[in-house]
């Protein structure tokens, strides 16, 4: 099955997202990980968790987590060769975040406010880009 991973330590914003996939009927399952290190277990199957194949076709990434930061997680998804392809959406609350310099330089695919409701989302354009890649 499709799936989209979300990474994202707000239990909030990760309700928000799963309510937004279902009102848009987006054919994907959303699995979520607390932190960078969750999603790594999740993505190489490390630490007993069951390894995510096929792989999730985008990762939802918040910046700000415990444990291992959306930056620390992006620079070893693109380190990996079996990973590094997958595209990356960052999530954030704030619009002048100092790390977006650093996620663009690591080749993330967009950048989208949050919360992720793709209707009134202050990031529209990219948030319009994340919902086409998902339902093709």
């Amino acid at each position: 099955m499709r799936s989209v991973l979300l990474v994202e330590d707000d239990v909030f914003d990760t309700m928000t997202a799963e309510k937004s996939f279902a009102k848009f009927s987006v054919p994907h399952q959303l699995h979520t990980a607390f932190n960078g290190e969750e999603a790594l277990d999740l993505l190489l199957g490390r630490n007993g968790t069951e390894a995510l194949r096929p792989l999730p076709e985008v990762i939802l990434l918040d910046l700000n987590m415990p444990r291992m930061n959306g930056i620390e997680f992006l620079t070893e998804l693109r380190g990996n060769a079996e990973l590094h392809h997958i595209p990356v959406f960052i999530t954030t609350t704030s619009a002048m975040d100092v790390d977006r310099a650093d996620a663009e330089q690591l080749g993330v695919s967009g950048y989208i406010l949050k919360p992720l409701d793709f209707e009134t989302g202050g990031d529209l354009a990219d948030s319009l880009s994340l919902l086409e890649q998902l339902l093709k």
